[in-house]
This record gives structure tokens, sequence and C-alpha cells, in this order.
């Protein structure tokens, strides 16, 4: 970790705060991103097929392209030292067998169950309906997601998930195949430049019941 810092998990969730305005001094350097990117891809997914994928969007040209299509959450484009822009990879069978490989490899599973694993996965994934798949891959990127802003959060940066934007055009924008990368939401990071505002949660007897 570049940043020292040493919280304790309370203290990451419940300093957490969408913040909309950043100190433009500070950057985030591409190797402590990547140490960001790493521990958030941490996160399970279904049958670990990790569909996610990132774009770092951090140099001022990326972020005019940006701004076009998230006028209602430019402050946060400008100010930030870095939006990264969550994508679900709808061909992301296509690396199971990579996954399945580098488990063996580092001895996380037996060779002759990647055998039967791969294939019985493949097969199966093609008869899933293709919105069936979109709903599992947003789940896997909501939890991602999630890691990223913590994971960021414990460093000392903050961050604002954001979904006001062109979906539309934003792959196309950036030079990714729209119809294989379906956008799931933005994530500002940066140093805060303000406090950002508590929020009240309902309570828990409201929203679980015990059987």
């Amino acid at each position: 970790m570049t940043t020292s810092t040493k919280k304790s998990y309370q203290e990451v969730v419940k300093e957490r705060r969408s913040i909309r305005t950043y100190n433009t001094s500070v950057k985030i350097t591409q190797q402590e991103m990547q140490e960001i990117l790493e521990e958030a891809t941490l996160a399970p997914s279904s049958m670990n097929m990790q569909p996610w994928r990132f774009l770092v969007i951090e140099s001022d040209e990326a972020k005019e392209k940006l701004k076009e299509l998230a006028k209602f959450n430019s402050k946060q484009v400008e100010t930030s030292s870095a939006v990264i822009a969550v994508f679900v990879d709808m061909n992301s069978i296509e690396t199971i067998d990579e996954i399945y490989s580098l488990a063996v490899e580092k001895g996380f599973m037996p060779q002759d169950v990647k055998e039967k694993q791969v294939p019985a996965i493949t097969n199966m994934m093609k008869d899933v309906p293709q919105e069936q798949l979109r709903a599992s891959h947003f789940i896997d990127a909501g939890l991602v997601s999630m890691q990223i802003m913590l994971s960021a959060q414990a460093r000392g940066y903050a961050s604002n998930p954001m979904g006001g934007y062109n979906k539309k055009d934003i792959a196309e924008t950036f030079g990714l195949d729209k119809n294989r990368f379906e956008p799931v939401m933005l994530i500002s990071v940066g140093k805060a430049a303000e406090e950002g505002h508590s929020s009240v949660r309902l309570p828990i007897e409201d929203l679980a019941k015990w059987v």
C-alpha cells in the first residue's frame, strides 16, 4: 500500500462519504490505483467468472470526453484524480479457461477438476438467456464497485458512485465494443476537498427479520 493508513474495517465503512469535490493537487499514482483495483477484484463473482472490466479515466483529454457524457457530474470528473468506469464483459466466458488455468498454476485447483469444470460451465452458459446473464454480471459488478470504494477509503481517498451519465455512448467514445461491454457505473476517486454529508439509514429492525 503506497499511502500508509491503519484504519479498522469499522472506521473505513463509517467514514465513507459520497464526495463530489476533490483536491486537484493530489494525484493517485498508477501503481496505487492498480493496488486499489487488485484488492477490489478479490470480490466474489458467479462461478468466479470475474466479468468486471475497468476503464481508468485520468488524463485531461479523456476527462473532457467524459464530461460530455456526464454533464450532471462534471465537478467530480474535473476535480477527481481519476474516474473509474466499471463495465461488464458480456463475453466473459471467453476468459474462464484462463482463470481456471491460473487457479491450477497457483495450486488452488487440481488439473482434473479444471478439465471437468471448464467444459461444463462453458456448455451451461450457452443456454443462459442474455438478460439473465446480464443480471448476474451486474450483481458481480456491484460487489467489485463497493470494494473499489472501500479500498480507496482505507488509503485515505474518497469516492463517489455515479449513475447519471450517457450509458449508450460511453463504450464507443472510449473505443470499446458497445455490444460486448455494458456500462454499470462511474466511480470518482481522489482526495476529498470537502467533508461530505452524513446520511441516515433505516433501522435494521425495519429491514431484517429473524426466522
